[in-house]
Parts: C-alpha cells; structure tokens; sequence
C-alpha cells in the first residue's frame, strides 16, 4: 500500500516543498489519484454495479447490510477485515470499518484487479508530476517571493 507523505514527496524530488505547502499538496494528489481511479475503474462496469457502489459510498441505509449479507456474511473474521481493525486500532463494531470493508470487498468482487488499477494510475501520476516538478517548485517559489513582497510593502 502507499502512502502519500514526506518519503513519497522526496521519492518525485519534491522534498523542497515548503512545510505549509507540503499538505494541500499531497491532499490534492490524493484527489486527483481518487479522481482517475474512480474513472478508471468504472469504465466497463453496468449501471447497477455503478448504483451499487454509489450507495456503499453514499451509505444508504440497507446498502452496505444488503451487500455484505450477500458476499461476506462473516465480514468480521475475513482477514482484510481484520486487517483494516489492525491499521486504523478501530474498535471491530465500529461502523466506518464496516463501510469501508464494505466498499474494498465491493472492489474485490467487481473489480479484482482493483489494486493494479491503483498502482498503474498512480505511476501515471508520478510521471506527470516529475516531468513538472520544476514547474510546481519554480511556482511555489513565485508564490513565496511575492507573499515576501507584500509583507516588505506593508512594514
């Protein structure tokens, strides 16, 4: 799994972010990756499975009961459960776990290949990134220069 911090920035040459700007960053990677992943996956599938998963996600009532009764009844002994009790120190009833077990077993089952969708997205990602990273550092740089200015202007 990755994950998107300091270590991930360094990896693009992006370690000169300053601190202030690492965070919005790194949250608008996040979007732009759950963007084309969403698109990505969702091509080929049938209105209902799209429905489906949109109710998971929505947490419509019903909808995340309905869907584990029918593909995981047992959801709390399956490992990746277990897994995601592990990773988040969760209590095993609380309801966010059950959503999102819910929405990576909905994955699993309509979309084994869910994962590598994932990683060959984010490659893709990577690539733009670095191929701009002079631009993204050249800007942020132009940002603080000008928020310098305006500061000497104002004293």
């Amino acid at each position: 799994m990755f994950q998107l911090n300091d270590e991930f920035l360094k990896e693009l040459g992006l370690d000169q972010l300053p601190e202030d700007q690492r965070k919005p960053f790194l949250d608008h990677i996040y979007s732009e990756l759950e963007l084309r992943v969403g698109e990505r996956l969702s091509q080929g599938m049938s209105d209902a499975q799209l429905d489906e998963f949109a109710n998971i996600i929505d947490k419509v009532p019903g909808a995340v009961d309905e869907f584990l009764a029918k593909h995981a009844p047992q959801y709390q002994q399956e490992p990746m459960f277990e897994r995601l009790v592990q990773a988040t120190g969760a209590q095993a009833d609380d309801p966010r776990l059950k959503d999102e077990f819910a929405a990576t077993k909905w994955l699993e089952v309509n979309r084994p290949d869910y994962r590598d969708v994932v990683a060959a997205v984010l490659e893709e990602l990577k690539k733009e990134i670095i191929a701009n990273r002079d631009a993204i550092l050249g800007g942020i740089a132009q940002m603080n220069q000008t928020t310098q200015d305006d500061v000497t202007l104002a004293a």
